[in-house]
């Protein structure tokens, strides 16, 4: 039996419109390249206007369409007017991809107000409130939505000196599900992805140590560190249609490490 055109138009963003924060680099930079693959006209969003601009120009070059929108998502107004941006840039907005997030690693018995308000007001606070804006302007269009939060393993394990980032990622996922119930009949789709151990900017001072890479590798049953565009085909599926009857989830991107714990 052959695949029917009608099964693969599911996955399909054509039409579509995007937000992705935390853009300039990384995961988020990855999967504002997988939607634009797809599809979907992005609005890339971060706090480093030159570094959004490359993105945009290499969305744009590979014959996608692209808008760059200066935000810091760690500041509620900022997240409302970013959405704002985006959707009047790009003529409403269909999907959000709430990816922006920072970690520092410390002893947690030295971890101060600052540096937990730094890394929770970015994490949790700012996923809220551009899902909140996002899904303001998708009830307003009255066609609903897809949103997807970017949790971790820090999720569903405890990690020793990550406590401030391992709390947002948990109260991203309980957040993901609370939006999914309260959403639905507005036909806002709020789901997530864990990624596992993915080499970025982000987490690159870990992959340093030779022995922490040896450690975390005898975890990983798929037996390699994931790569980026491990993530773009997950972002791509619950942005779609082809998951239309899914909504507050979180798909693990792990190579197998929650699955064998």
């Amino acid at each position: 039996m052959s695949i029917q055109p009608q099964a693969l138009s599911a996955f399909s963003l054509a039409g579509r419109r995007a937000l992705v924060t935390g853009a300039s680099r990384g995961i988020g930079r990855a999967i504002a390249l997988g939607l634009a693959q797809a599809g979907a006209a992005v609005a890339v969003s971060g706090r480093k206007k030159a570094a959004l601009d490359e993105v945009a120009a290499a969305i744009s070059d590979a014959g996608g369409v692209a808008v760059p929108v200066v935000q810091d998502v760690a500041k509620a107004e900022d997240c409302r007017l970013g959405v704002m941006q985006a959707a009047a840039a790009l003529g409403g907005l269909d999907i959000l991809i709430n990816n922006a997030g920072m970690e520092e690693v410390k002893p947690s018995l030295e971890i101060d107000e600052a540096l937990w308000d730094r890394i929770l007001d970015t994490n949790l606070k700012g996923a809220f409130f551009c899902a909140q804006a996002a899904a303001a302007e998708m009830q307003r269009a009255q066609k609903g939505g897809a949103i997807v939060n970017l949790c971790s393993l820090t999720t569903y394990r405890g990690i020793p000196t990550a406590v401030p980032y391992g709390s947002s990622k948990t109260g991203l996922l309980g957040m993901t599900r609370a939006l999914a119930a309260e959403w639905a009949p507005l036909k806002i789709r709020v789901n997530a992805v864990a990624p596992g151990y993915f080499r970025t900017e982000l987490t690159e001072v870990f992959y340093h140590d030779a022995s922490w890479q040896e450690a975390m590798l005898r975890k990983i049953p798929l037996g390699r560190f994931g790569q980026l565009d491990d993530l773009t085909g997950a972002a791509i599926f619950l942005a779609s249609d082809a998951a239309a009857y899914i909504t507050g989830q979180c798909l693990g991107i792990d190579g197998g490490t929650l699955a064998s714990l």
